[in-house]
């Protein structure tokens, strides 16, 4: 709670020299401030494809095995994968709703609609002919796709050769986090520079301020309703108790909300689902560790609102098929999120990269991202419990009821 309290001190502090900063106008500051975001931005741009490329090869490639997946791992991918889709179909039916970006469809810079590929042209270019070249392009299926691709690959080689290779994509994921690290040091700087700039934008026009306010309400809201309304329903249609749960796990979701990290939740969430929740240790030990690197509801809600309302801020247009094939990209986005810091951040710019579309507006909504990612990280952390309740339930009834077979077998043989 310290830490917290410090570093979003800090946070704070950096907002107000930004209001200041931007009120004030000076030409000087008003420079700095410029080279700082650009900074931030080539980083973003520098950092982001090795990222989603790395946390897919090596979390698929750490698993023991294909046989995994199946029983209990079929089980948990199977929510996982369910209730991430959902939290993308509530975010974008709250977006098409609010349309947070009607007010502000006219920074296209240079004055020109960004360029939108056909759908043809978009599946000829999800497998690319160049290993290099789709990082180079920074083909965000592609490389997604190429990860995936990969990751299977290493869990069919023999063992031996496999941990190695595992082992060597680990540690460059883990290297390529430290690289990620740094930005967290220089966030303060980042966040005045960016306030200080929204500043001077709103006093051009605040129609900007009032967009950039609906899109926040629409990421917040459709956090919520996941959390508050659809996972009580899957959870009531099961037969678990909604409200025992969220009690027995309140230290957890609280520790999640405050900590920002699922990672650092995880002994916690452990221990509440074993002690309060009477989850067993074989199925919270599988699970959660599982849940925490895969499940992140929040993460895609926020990857579909925010790649929408930015890109049609910038004059991109969507068609409902647009807007179907945007809710499996934001689920496969998250899902290959893999508890990166700032991973939402930095896979929302990935996408806007790979569309041409600029970062300006990315910068906008970095000071408000401290709190969202708080949200977002206790939505996902009360996902996985919820997910984890569930399949422990249907494992035991499934054990109960090949007990009860057996036990008639036997009276039927005698």
């Amino acid at each position: 709670m310290k830490k917290f309290l410090q570093s979003y001190l800090v946070m704070l502090v950096a907002i107000l020299a930004g209001i200041g900063a931007g009120l004030l106008g000076f030409k000087p500051v008003t420079i700095v401030a410029e080279a700082i975001t650009t900074i931030f931005m080539n980083f973003l741009k520098l950092i982001a494809a090795p990222v989603v490329f790395l946390a897919i090869v090596s979390t698929i490639s750490n698993m023991r095995g294909l046989s995994e997946m199946k029983r209990i791992g079929r089980r948990v991918f199977g929510y996982t994968l369910f209730t991430t889709l959902l939290a993308a179909t509530v975010a974008l039916i709250l977006f098409l709703i609010v349309d947070p970006a009607k007010n502000v469809r006219m920074i296209l810079e240079g004055g020109q609609i960004a360029h939108e590929g056909s759908y043809f042209t978009f599946f000829l270019n999800i497998i690319p002919s160049n290993f290099v070249q789709a990082f180079l392009d920074n083909n965000m299926i592609g490389i997604a796709l190429l990860g995936f691709i990969l990751g299977i690959a290493i869990l069919k080689i023999p063992e031996e050769n496999g941990k190695t290779v595992s082992h060597l994509f680990s540690s460059l994921f883990k290297l390529v986090l430290k690289v990620a690290e740094f930005i967290t040091i220089f966030m303060p700087l980042a966040i005045f520079a960016f306030t200080s700039l929204l500043v001077q934008d709103l006093k051009v026009n605040f129609s900007h301020f009032h967009s950039l306010m609906l899109y926040l309400g629409v990421v917040i809201f459709a956090n919520l309703i996941q959390g508050f309304v659809v996972i009580p329903i899957i959870l009531k249609m099961k037969g678990i108790s909604p409200l025992k749960t969220a009690k027995g796990a309140s230290k957890a979701l609280a520790l999640a909300f405050f900590s920002k990290s699922s990672n650092a939740t995880l002994p916690l969430t452990l221990q509440v689902a074993e002690k309060n929740l009477g989850i067993s240790s074989k199925i919270a030990n599988f699970s959660l560790p599982l849940c925490t690197v895969i499940n992140m509801n929040g993460c895609a809600a926020f990857i579909l609102t925010t790649v929408l309302f930015i890109s049609q801020t910038y004059g991109h247009t969507f068609s409902p098929i647009d807007f179907v094939l945007w809710i499996g990209l934001a689920t496969m986005a998250a899902i290959g999120n893999a508890g990166v810091p700032m991973g939402c951040f930095f896979l929302s710019s990935t996408f806007l990269i790979w569309m041409d579309v600029p970062l300006t507006m990315m910068g906008l909504i970095l000071p408000f991202y401290p709190f969202l990612d708080m949200v977002e990280t206790a939505l996902n952390v009360w996902s996985d419990i919820s997910v984890t309740a569930i399949v422990d339930k249907e494992v035991k009834q499934s054990a109960k009821n090949e007990l009860g077979e057996e036990s008639s077998e036997s009276r039927c043989s005698a």
